[in-house]
């Protein structure tokens, strides 16, 4: 009897230790915090016009031989404490040279031998600068404080680009609310002597009030924001001469309000390319100005489209060519990219590629082959190709299905790839570039392994025009295809976005996959069209009528879901922010009797709320398309609702301001209609920090507790 009851402890006792453990939506929120999100090498790069990569490993900076792979240098953080004493960990790197790494250490920006163990050069920046951005030629620092520009060198910490008193007028920031590809206001030159910077005025574009709680009592923040077809931004671009510390504004008149983007230098320091874009953003000038004097030299060329034209990527110029380019241009169906001379010569299209171009890397040794990132013929995949500039040849560098993530050695002899796919958490590898030959690196393990968890699987769908479609699902653990399992769509579904991709969770967020199972739901997710790396046609189909396809394609992914036996057709619940918080609106008030609920973030309800950059390049203006503007408004489905929606948003949100929600509540109320609001205080577009576990439990419960087979009576809900 005693050996039967010691039998049964230990049966209980091992099953007990081997069983997975449940992953929280607070834990799955804050993986980053956890470790939950695969390993990987910190501060990985090359060392420029070398062979040598470099990466942090335990307060160690490690140097190792790509050729060889065996590990050349050490740096302790010790080695950095004798010049820097302030120096608690290693700090990360800006860059680093065979000589010399660069990195920020409070407001210096400092240079450190690392063969002598030395410092090399401080420099001190203001205290509240922002947008810096360091050149290593020139030894200096742009930076803007409030609307102004500033440089600080070696000899003077802050030296005035500009001195506007104006508040309208702001220096050296991204424009044209950083689309285009804008990601920054300031341009250094190859060479360092002079610095490019975008300038803007703001006086025609209207304020938009935020109230600041935290002020007692609350204070009004006001910001400019501006709405479709209403006043925009007056664009300029300043040329500033280190040595002669005098700017030169480029003769431009954009008095019409057109843009001006994809700025980019000529390696001989003469001349710089803009791209000027019209309002309508349906016709591109590339032009090419002199420095000296901002005049206009010449129209390299032309490009028109009776949607839109977006350019979104600088000049690349050729090495050892002052005249020749690489241009992306989407001109025939898919983004490829075209060889231009700067007067204005076609030279060749270099690739024609019925997938997506998205990247270039660089060349390789001898400046034959230009290496580029793009889909390949699996648009949810990225990976890297060689491709040569005179036959357009390619060969695939990346062999690996996947998401690859490359950086290319400046001489162009090798790449590290780090890579991910639907099993593989993180690889990487080293990859010569000449004999497409790889070597790996780093291998993260599974950092989920330990926890109870479902799968996901991709599902290749076709929509009603014929249209492929690509979705993914993830199901429960212990999913058992007998039971029927309820529904959550989660969609964005608007441009520049891609949800469906052969990476790591299948490019879901981790609290995707621990509500799976901890609810015991299904969550699927599809890319409609309008949405990333699929080519013109298929991103373009949204033109004037936003909602229109999108729905479409999503209610395909439905007709799915319902022919699954497991699926719980009467259980379906949406959610989305943003662009995916219009979707989610939509889905729900224009398809009643679909979903039971829906709970949209940062929603957008009328476009003639949103801003002129991305709103009039999709729909236009209010004035021009009114009956688009009419279809795509939320507010005119509310009386729909049929079932339970929750509106959510930031309090101080600056991209999906709060007019957008709360004239939808208002039309709510007019039409007695019963949905709930709930607002993070504080927040901007997305609510970040410990405050997400917070959201993401807040829509969960919500869906959760209401996504029901058997609704309360629609009379019992709406008045």
């Amino acid at each position: 009897m005693k050996k039967i009851l010691l039998l049964l402890f230990l049966g209980t006792f091992l099953t007990g230790f081997s069983q997975q453990a449940t992953l929280s939506l607070e834990d799955a929120v804050l993986g980053y915090q956890k470790g939950l999100n695969p390993a990987s090498l910190t501060d990985l790069k090359w060392v420029n016009n070398s062979n040598t990569y470099v990466f942090q490993k335990e307060n160690t900076l490690i140097f190792t031989d790509a050729a060889s792979n065996s590990v050349t240098k050490k740096i302790p953080l010790e080695d950095l404490q004798k010049s820097y004493i302030e120096l608690t960990k290693f700090p990360r790197l800006m860059e680093i040279s065979v000589n010399e790494f660069v990195f920020t250490s409070k407001n210096f920006i400092e240079t450190f031998n690392y063969n002598t163990l030395s410092k090399s050069t401080s420099i001190s920046f203001d205290e509240s600068a922002e947008n810096k951005e360091y050149n290593s030629k020139s030894k200096a620092i742009a930076y803007t404080l409030e609307n102004n520009l500033f440089i600080a060198t070696t000899a003077n910490p802050k030296i005035a680009v500009t001195a506007i008193e104006d508040k309208n007028i702001v220096s050296g920031q991204a424009i044209h609310r950083s689309e285009f590809g804008i990601v920054k206001g300031t341009f250094w030159s190859p060479g360092g002597n002079y610095l490019a910077f975008y300038q803007k005025d703001e006086t025609n574009v209207t304020d938009y009030p935020l109230v600041d709680i935290t002020a007692y009592p609350a204070s009004l923040k006001n910001i400019k924001y501006p709405m479709a077809g209403q006043g925009s931004e007056i664009a300029k671009i300043g040329i500033y001469n280190l040595q002669t510390q005098q700017t030169v504004y480029l003769d431009i008149d954009t008095s019409d309000e057109h843009y001006l983007t994809n700025l980019s230098w000529t390696p001989d320091e003469k001349y710089v390319l803009v791209a000027e874009i019209n309002r309508g953003q349906n016709h591109v000038w590339y032009n090419r100005y002199e420095i000296s004097t901002g005049r206009k030299v010449n129209t390299l060329f032309e490009e028109t489209n009776d949607k839109w034209t977006e350019p979104e990527h600088d000049a690349v110029f050729l090495p050892n060519s002052k005249t020749n380019f690489l241009w992306f241009s989407e001109r025939d169906g898919f983004m490829n990219l075209y060889l231009y001379t700067t007067e204005g010569k076609l030279v060749k299209q270099v690739t024609k590629f019925n997938w997506v171009v998205q990247r270039i890397l660089g060349f390789d040794r001898k400046g034959e082959n230009v290496i580029i990132t793009g889909t390949g013929i699996d648009p949810r995949e990225t990976h890297t190709f060689k491709v040569n500039l005179k036959t357009g040849k390619y060969t695939k560098l990346t062999t690996v299905n996947g998401t690859h993530s490359t950086q290319l050695s400046s001489n162009g002899d090798y790449l590290i790839d780090s890579y991910s796919s639907l099993t593989i958490p993180t690889d990487i590898a080293i990859v010569a570039t000449n004999k497409i030959k790889s070597t790996s690196i780093f291998t993260a393990e599974n950092p989920l392994k330990d926890y109870n968890l479902g799968t996901t699987e991709f599902v290749n769908l076709k929509g009603k025009n014929g249209t492929d479609l690509y979705a993914k699902i993830t199901k429960p653990a212990n999913f058992d295809a007998t039971k029927k399992y309820p529904v959550l769509v989660y969609v964005y579904g608007g441009p520049h976005a891609q949800l469906v991709t052969n990476s790591w969770l299948g490019g879901s967020s981790l609290w995707m996959t621990a509500f799976a199972s901890l609810e015991n739901y299904i969550v699927f997710t599809l890319d409609n069209r309008g949405s990333d790396n699929r080519g013109f046609a298929f991103e373009s189909s949204i033109h004037r009528n936003l909602g229109n396809v999108e729905i479409e394609d999503q209610l395909a992914g439905i007709d799915y879901l319902k022919s699954l036996d497991f699926v719980d057709s009467k259980r379906i619940a949406v959610n989305g922010w943003s662009y995916g918080g219009f979707m989610t609106t939509s889905l729900m008030l224009r398809n009643p009797g679909i979903f039971t609920t829906a709970v949209a973030g940062g929603p957008v309800t009328d476009w003639k709320y949103y801003e002129v950059m991305y709103g009039e390049r999709y729909m236009d203006t209010p004035q021009e398309n009114p009956d688009g503007y009419d279809k795509a408004k939320v507010h005119n489905y509310i009386k729909n609702l049929d079932g339970k929606l929750l509106l959510i948003i930031g309090s101080v949100d600056p991209v999906v301001v709060p007019q957008q929600s709360i004239t939808l509540l208002q039309e709510a109320v007019k039409q007695k209609v019963q949905i709930d609001f709930f607002t993070y205080p504080m927040h901007e577009h997305n609510v970040g920090g410990v405050d997400r576990a917070h959201l993401i439990k807040k829509m969960m419960n919500y869906i959760v507790e209401n996504n029901k087979s058997s609704l309360a009576p629609k009379s019992e809900t709406n008045f």
